[in-house]
């Protein structure tokens, strides 16, 4: 029904040009029946149910009309016309009005989309294509458009019956809704006196209840409860106590704030009420903890209870009354500690388990290390009981590291005091026990292994209990002390040694007093490496210890180099003297005439003994990083003696050459052939004597093969023979230089430095 409405009221016009065209398709017809009479149907009548539809079918019943007439007319006018021409036997035009319809149907689109959507709607209901058929076309039309409005009408029956009901529905709903509005007006004409009343007695209530509030909040913030006040008086101590202790304290702080209004004597009196509340509980408060803190040097290791904590925290308010409390605590522990330390060096612990300190005093290093380490561990246990008592809300660290006993300096001074109050009593036991160790006299090892021991419990205990206390003054004082005994015995030993010096051996080996010095300062060394580091981190400085142990041996082997020396000149001057009697050659006359005294002769022996010494003492010490400022002292000491015997050696050389006394001339800017000693003749014997040295199949050289480290005695060939190069070429430049008028230098310089330097392996 939908899509034939649509259709319709859409495709009009297109229903026009059908029966046009189907008319003009049966024009013979039409001019046949032209004056018959035609009959016209009856058309139904129909309801207006669809005004679109009516609409649609009556524009479209008029088209058909008047294109039936106009066809009509149309006709006339042609048979007319010809008739006309026929008669009048000439051609004419046809009638505009004709040419202009019969020019419009001949222009009609047939394949027009609209045209061709009608032509399928009406071929779905018109089937026969007769002259009956097209004269009914139209009341075929309207009987479609009925029927489709009556299925329209009989489709919507039931949703007009579903609206009818709604609407009944509604109805009574209106009618309900009135009743109610009328019930609450009248409800509300009756209740508006009882809502009035409310209202006026909602807000008293709220008045009300406001100042009791503020009452409420007047008397808890400034004035203390029954329960509050007897807590605070009665003789046992607990939580409530504390609670209204609290309490107080924040009644009168308020009170300071009440003071600023205008309310100030109200203020003034709740003060006074309060401040004598607050002075008996302090007072009372006091009591209970000097009784508590007089039950703490009953036991060893006391337990502390979360009152007494409390009970302390709330004194801090009280400087005095703390300051009491601390002391109590202080003089307390003093004598428990005082009796424990007694006890474990006479007694032991319980059932004789650890045994007695005392048991040990044969060894030194472990009885006075066990002192040491009670007295480290009772200072830790002590520590915790006074932070935990004294100081709660610190955070304990019994660390060696742990300083701070507070946050507040006042704090720190008193737990210091403290601490220092209670070890005051053990210093002297402990100090008489360690100087009568110090006093018996112990080996060197065990002397510096106490000073070190006594050095690391030093530094501990400052950092855990301060510097300026008993106990830290006491184990600095025997540090220094345990440290003066060992130097003293260092000392004795190295005047004993320098007493007796020992005798240079014929191989110039270190004297057995170099070994032992080295092998005891290297055990030594082994104690400082593995000796305990304290917490700052810094080990005692050791260069002392090396230079009292090793500077007395590097004095006593001086001493025997120089005995040593004075020994070959009285030897000397006996050969000297039977040699003078001798008669030698001619070569052996010029050596003779420039050699030095035997007694000068003997000082590179000493240098090397002194040199094998030195070593003896560096090489063992190269691997140890706490010995390597004494290390390059010895190395410098070394290089000096090595430079002095190379410069010796040397001039040894030249004098045997008779050159030693030539060599400064060389550098006067006089001609040098002038001169008596370095005439060509004597500066030719010289250089014989010279090259006969240098080129000798045996080398005259010194090797220096009494000097033990192989390294040194090939370092000190190198430079004597470099020095000696070094000699020749001033000789060979100057010899060269037109200067000094030598007629024939080539043949007193016959070999160029670099030769030497060849044939010397430089």
């Amino acid at each position: 029904m939908n899509r034939i409405s649509t259709m319709t009221s859409s495709k009009t016009m297109s229903y026009t040009r059908i029966s046009l065209i189907l008319k003009r398709i049966d024009l013979s017809a039409h001019n046949r029946s032209h004056h018959s009479a035609r009959v016209k149907p009856k058309r139904p009548r129909r309801k207006k149910s669809d005004p679109l539809l009516f609409a649609t079918e009556k524009k479209l019943t008029e088209t058909l009309t008047s294109g039936k007439e106009t066809c009509k007319t149309d006709q006339t006018k042609h048979y007319s016309r010809k008739t006309n021409r026929r008669e009048m036997g000439t051609t004419t035009a046809l009638a505009p009005g004709l040419s202009r319809k019969l020019k419009k149907v001949l222009e009609t689109r047939t394949d027009n989309p609209d045209l061709l959507a009608s032509l399928n709607t009406l071929s779905t209901f018109y089937t026969d294509n007769t002259a009956p058929a097209r004269r009914n076309l139209r009341s075929t039309i309207e009987k479609r458009s009925l029927t489709i409005n009556h299925d329209f009408l009989l489709a919507s029956d039931a949703a007009q019956q579903a609206l009818d009901r709604v609407e009944e529905e509604v109805n009574s709903l209106a009618e309900c809704c009135d009743k109610i509005a009328k019930s609450l007006s009248n409800c509300n004409a009756t209740t508006g006196d009882i809502i009035t009343t409310t209202e006026r007695l909602k807000q008293e209530l709220e008045i009300t209840t406001e100042r009791q509030e503020i009452a409420s909040c007047f008397l808890r913030d400034y004035q203390l409860s029954s329960e509050e006040i007897n807590a605070l008086r009665e003789e046992e101590l607990n939580e409530n106590f504390f609670k209204a202790l609290s309490h107080v304290q924040t009644i009168h702080g308020n009170c300071k704030v009440l003071l600023r209004t205008h309310h100030q004597r109200a203020g003034l009196e709740l003060m006074d009420m309060m401040a004598v509340y607050q002075e008996g509980a302090y007072e009372r408060l006091c009591r209970w903890v000097q009784t508590e803190c007089r039950r703490l040097g009953d036991t060893d290791n006391p337990e502390v209870s979360e009152l007494l904590r409390m009970a302390v925290r709330c004194l801090k308010e009280r400087p005095v009354l703390f300051k009491y409390c601390a002391e109590e605590v202080a003089n307390m522990r003093h004598n428990a500690l005082f009796r424990r330390f007694i006890s474990a060096l006479t007694r032991g612990g319980p059932g004789g388990m650890p045994r007695p300190i005392e048991v040990h005093a044969h060894d030194p290093l472990r009885y006075v290390g066990d002192m040491l380490g009670w007295l480290h561990q009772a200072l830790a246990s002590e520590r915790e009981l006074v932070f935990v008592l004294l100081d709660p809300d610190a955070v304990v660290d019994t660390g060696p590291t742990a300083r701070k006993f507070s946050n507040q300096e006042k704090t720190e001074t008193d737990l210091t005091f403290v601490l220092d109050r209670i070890f005051e009593g053990v210093c002297r036991p402990f100090k008489v026990r360690v100087e009568q160790v110090l006093q018996s006299q112990p080996n060197l090892i065990i002397s510096y292994k106490l000073s070190n021991t006594l050095e690391f419990y030093s530094h501990t205990v400052s950092d855990l209990l301060g510097r300026e206390t008993a106990l830290c003054n006491t184990l600095w004082g025997l540090k220094d002390a345990a440290q003066k005994t060992f130097f003293d015995i260092l000392r004795v030993r190295g005047e004993k040694l320098l007493r007796y010096p020992p005798l240079v051996a014929v191989d110039l080996s270190p004297p057995a007093a170099v070994r032992e010095g080295v092998s005891l300062l290297l055990e030594l060394i082994a104690i400082h490496d593995s000796m305990m580091v304290p917490a700052s981190g810094i080990k005692p400085i050791f260069d002392p210890v090396i230079s009292a142990l090793l500077d007395p041996i590097i004095q006593i082997c001086e001493q025997a180099m120089e005995a040593y020396k004075s020994k070959g000149s009285i030897d000397s001057s006996r050969r000297n003297r039977t040699k003078s009697e001798v008669g030698q050659s001619s070569v052996d006359a010029i050596l003779a005439s420039t050699q030095v005294s035997l007694s000068k002769k003997n000082e590179s022996p000493s240098k090397i003994f002194i040199i094998n010494c030195l070593c003896a003492i560096q090489q063992p010490l190269l691997r140890h990083e706490v010995a390597s400022t004494y290390v390059k002292k010895l190395g410098t000491m070394i290089d000096n003696h090595m430079s002095s015997l190379v410069e010796k050696e040397v001039n040894s050389i030249l004098a045997k050459c008779g050159l030693s006394n030539k060599m400064p001339l060389f550098q006067s800017e006089s001609p040098l052939s002038e001169l008596e000693q370095t005439s060509p003749s004597s500066l030719s014997e010289s250089l014989k004597a010279f090259f006969g040295l240098v080129l000798a199949s045996d080398s005259s050289l010194p090797e220096f093969q009494q000097m033990q480290l192989p390294g040194l005695r090939s370092e000190a060939s190198v430079q004597v023979a470099r020095s000696l190069v070094e000699a020749y070429e001033v000789i060979y430049n100057a010899i060269l230089d037109p200067n000094n008028g030598y007629a024939d230098p080539k043949s007193l310089a016959r070999h160029p430095p670099d030769q030497i330097r060849t044939i010397l392996g430089i």
